[in-house]
C-alpha cells in the first residue's frame, strides 16, 4: 500500500493517542488539518511526525512483519535507555528480577553492571557469587557475551543474556587494565546474597562487611554491633572497621539506617529532583548502636550509590576515618513506577547530596586517606643475636607469657595479614587508641 499523507495522518492521530496527547473522547480528535495548526511550543508536531513516519515504514517495509505493540514497546526502550544508564523499561520479568534482589535472593552471576561509554562495565561483583568466585573485579569491561561483542549493546539487552536457568555456563571476555582481553567462564546460580557479615579481628577491634543494601541490612548491622561486643566479652570495641569496598548499593532506606547506628544528630543524605515527592532528607535519630567507636570506612572503585551515601555523611560529620581509594560516582536515585501488565519504568528522579551538600555524581567520594590495593609479604629475616639466644642469659620471669606469644605466632594467618587494607585501617584505630590513652585526664 503506497505511503499518503492522509495514512501519514491516521498514523499520527494513532499516535497521539497512544501516547496521551490528546484526548479520546468521540469529540476530542482533531482534524489533520487542526494537527498542522497547533501550537509549536505546546506539541512537538515535527517529531511526532516523524516519529509516526517511522512506525508506518516500518510497518510497510520491514523484512519481517511486526505488530504495534512490538513497536511501542520497543519505542519505550529506546526512550528510556539513551536517558542516563540506570533508567530502564522493565517487563514483568525484569520487574519481577529487581524486587527479588532487593530481598536477598535472585538468579544470575551476582554481578552488578553499568555503561562504560557503551560497553558494559563491572560496578561490583557480589560476594559469595559465581561472579565473585571466578576473580571479577570491580571497573572491568566485559566485552563480550558468549563471543558477542557489548559495544553498543543496551544494559537490559546485556542483562538479559547474562541471566538464565542456574547451573548453566556462560562466557565473558574481560579487559582489565590495558591488558590482553581473556575469557572467564562462569556458571549461572541462585544468588543467596548475605547482606551483613561480622568478625572480631584481634584484641577488640572488630570489623562490618556490608556487600549490599537490602531491605534488612540496617537492622542487621545492629546485630553484628551487637555480636561483636558479646565475642568481645561484653566489652566495648577498641576499633570497628566497615568495610563498603564492592558494595555497588542497593536501598536507600537500608544506608540511612546504617548510618543512623553510628551518628546520634544531623543529616544524613537529602536528595533534589523535579518532583514534590523527589524532595527528601533524612536525619539521625538519638540513638547510637555503634556505642562512639572508633570508626574507620574502606572503599574502593566498586563502592556505589547507598555505599557512597554512608561514607559520604561519615566522612562530612567527622564521624570516620575514610580510608581506600575514590568509589564509583553513582550520585543518582532511582524511583521504580509500576505500570500496568506487571510492568514498570526504573526511572532516574533525582541526585542525592552529602550532608555538607557535595553532589558525588560522576565524583565519587574521596577517602580521606589513599590506600591502594596491594599484597602483604615480609621480608626474608636476616641472621640475627638477641639477648634471648646468648648462653647463660637471665629469665625475665614471664615464661608463661613468652610462650603464649609463640603459640599465637603460629596460629592460622589472620585476616588482616591477608588483606593489606584492612590492615592498615587496624593500624590507624590502634593509633588512635595510643594518641587516646595519651591524652591527660
Amino acid at each position: 500500500m503506497p505511503f499518503t499523507k492522509t495514512r501519514l495522518a491516521s498514523t499520527v492521530l494513532s499516535t497521539l493517542l497512544v501516547l496521551g496527547l490528546i484526548s479520546s473522547g468521540a469529540n476530542a480528535a482533531p482534524s489533520p488539518t487542526a494537527l498542522t495548526e497547533a501550537p509549536a511550543e505546546t506539541l512537538p508536531l515535527n517529531d511526532l511526525r516523524t516519529f509516526a513516519e517511522v512506525l508506518e515504514r516500518i510497518k510497510t517495509a520491514y523484512v519481517e512483519p511486526i505488530d504495534d505493540k512490538t513497536l511501542f514497546e520497543n519505542a519505550i526502550k529506546g526512550m528510556l535507555s539513551n536517558l542516563d544508564p540506570h533508567s530502564s523499561y522493565l517487563e514483568p520479568d525484569a520487574f519481577r528480577e529487581l524486587q527479588e534482589s532487593t530481598s536477598g535472593e535472585f538468579g544470575g552471576l551476582g554481578i552488578e553492571v553499568g555503561l562504560e561509554d557503551g560497553i558494559l562495565q563491572v560496578i561490583a561483583p557480589i560476594d559469595d557469587s559465581p561472579a565473585a568466585a571466578a576473580g571479577l573485579e570491580a571497573q572491568d569491561l566485559i566485552i563480550k557475551i558468549n563471543d558477542q561483542p557489548t559495544k553498543g549493546m543496551s544494559l537490559m539487552k546485556a542483562v538479559e543474556q547474562m541471566r538464565g536457568k542456574p547451573g548453566t555456563s556462560i562466557r565473558l571476555t574481560i579487559a582489565r587494565d590495558g591488558r590482553k582481553p581473556f575469557d572467564v567462564t562462569l556458571k549461572r546460580a541462585i544468588i543467596k546474597s548475605t547482606s551483613v557479615k561480622s568478625q572480631l579481628l584481634e584484641d577488640g577491634y572488630g570489623l562490618i562487611r556490608i556487600s549490599q543494601f537490602q531491605v534488612n541490612t540496617g537492622a542487621e548491622v545492629a546485630k553484628a554491633l551487637a555480636k561483636l561486643k558479646k565475642d568481645n566479652k561484653g566489652q566495648a570495641l577498641k576499633g570497628l572497621i566497615l568495610d563498603l569496598r564492592n558494595n555497588p548499593g542497593g536501598v536507600l532506606q537500608a544506608a540511612v539506617e546504617v548510618t543512623d547506628h553510628f551518628i546520634s544528630s544531623g543529616l544524613i543524605v537529602y536528595t533534589k529532583g523535579r518532583i514534590a515527592n523527589a524532595e527528601l532528607r533524612f536525619s539521625a535519630t538519638a540513638a547510637n548502636a555503634s556505642d562512639d567507636v572508633p570508626l574507620v570506612v574502606l572503599i574502593n572503585g566498586g563502592s556505589a550509590s547507598a555505599s557512597e551515601i554512608v561514607a559520604g555523611a561519615l566522612q562530612d560529620h567527622k564521624r570516620a576515618v575514610v580510608m581506600g581509594t575514590d568509589t564509583f560516582g553513582k550520585g543518582s536515585v532511582q524511583t521504580v513506577l509500576p505500570l500496568n501488565n506487571d510492568r514498570a519504568l526504573k526511572l532516574t528522579t533525582a541526585l542525592y547530596y552529602t550532608p555538607s551538600g557535595r553532589s558525588i555524581q560522576a565524583q565519587g567520594i574521596v577517602p580521606d586517606i589513599t590506600v591502594e590495593r596491594a599484597k602483604i609479604s615480609q621480608e626474608e629475616h636476616t641472621l640475627g643475636v638477641k639477648e634471648a639466644d646468648l648462653a647463660g642469659h637471665l629469665g625475665n620471669g614471664n615464661a608463661a607469657a613468652d610462650k603464649r606469644a609463640k603459640t599465637d605466632k603460629q596460629q592460622t594467618p589472620r585476616l588482616q595479614d591477608e588483606d593489606y587494607q584492612i590492615n592498615q585501617a587496624i593500624n590507624l584505630l590502634k593509633g588512635v587508641n595510643v594518641l587516646q590513652g595519651q591524652k591527660a585526664p
